[in-house]
């Protein structure tokens, strides 16, 4: 491999490992809250990319114009989804993690099949966007420019969660209810107004990943999963519950594939991910940067 294809390929893989990292930081955010699974994290992301395709039919705007109303709609949504479903999953007497699971398995099932019925199964696309189809040449290394902006979206994100998280009256919120959420409530902190609004910021998030991922990459009822998928490993690998190794286990998923799929043929390019992922359970079944 020469110098320039190894420049390349690293260029590439961090890309799309920083837009992994924004896929699944919502995801790791709600476990580290509430110790709950997100099944239906990939039919947000899903739900996402359709609003995006919507709003550019009807507004004739860029999505990167509409990329913060696509994350409002889908903090809307996740709120919606704690008060309406996990909620009252959570009020289970037994077997409460198996209720969790089924509940947002369950509503993973119903929104894509929602999806189906009222788009089809047909693959659609964004046309005529601003970055689509363009390229940045940096001396013989091509790099797309939707993957340029929804890295820097990451990053920007990542930035503006840490912030939140340390410097916001709702950020130290979180962070009590995270450590203890018997003890919250003896201060005056709603819990549920908390999860909420935790499961909203979540959404949101995965809301901004799916504007970017409707650039440059089909919509269709399914897309979800295989994403999904990813951000599950992400999250584990990274460890449950930490947003910085969310960002960090997206950065290693995007080299790792980028680097299979020179070795491999490009269709087997997450036979690596899942290899590293096994061998990290084996040796730390807490993630890199998880604690038990």
């Amino acid at each position: 491999m020469t110098t320039q294809a190894l420049v390349q390929v690293l260029a590439s893989g961090l890309l799309m490992g920083l837009i992994y990292a924004l896929i699944a930081v919502g995801l790791s955010l709600i476990f580290g809250l509430m110790d709950v699974v997100n099944f239906a994290h990939g039919e947000f992301l899903m739900l996402a990319m359709y609003a995006t395709f919507g709003l550019v039919l009807v507004t004739q705007l860029d999505p990167v114009v509409l990329m913060p109303l696509v994350a409002a709609l889908l903090f809307m949504l996740g709120a919606a989804a704690y008060m309406g479903v996990v909620r009252f999953a959570m009020r289970a007497k037994a077997n409460q993690g198996m209720v969790q699971i089924f509940a947002t398995f369950g509503l993973a099932i119903l929104l894509q099949g929602a999806a189906q019925y009222l788009f089809t199964p047909d693959y659609r696309n964004v046309q005529n966007t601003w970055l689509g189809g363009r390229t940045l040449d940096l001396g013989g290394v091509f790099l797309p420019w939707p993957q340029i902006f929804g890295a820097l979206v990451s990053l920007a994100a990542f930035g503006g969660l840490h912030l939140l998280m340390s410097r916001t009256d709702f950020g130290r919120a979180l962070e009590a209810t995270r450590e203890d959420q018997g003890a919250v409530a003896l201060v005056g902190i709603d819990r549920n107004r908390v999860f909420a609004l935790g499961w909203g910021l979540g959404a949101a998030l995965v809301g901004l990943a799916g504007a970017v991922l409707a650039i440059f990459y089909y919509i269709h009822p399914q897309v979800g999963a295989s994403f999904a998928l990813i951000a599950y490993v992400t999250v584990a690998l990274g460890g449950f519950g930490s947003v910085g190794g969310a960002l960090a286990a997206g950065i290693i998923v995007g080299l790792v594939e980028a680097f299979t799929a020179v070795i491999l043929p490009p269709a087997l390019k997450s036979i690596g991910v899942y290899a590293l992922y096994l061998a990290v359970v084996f040796a730390r079944p807490q993630g890199l940067f998880g604690r038990l």
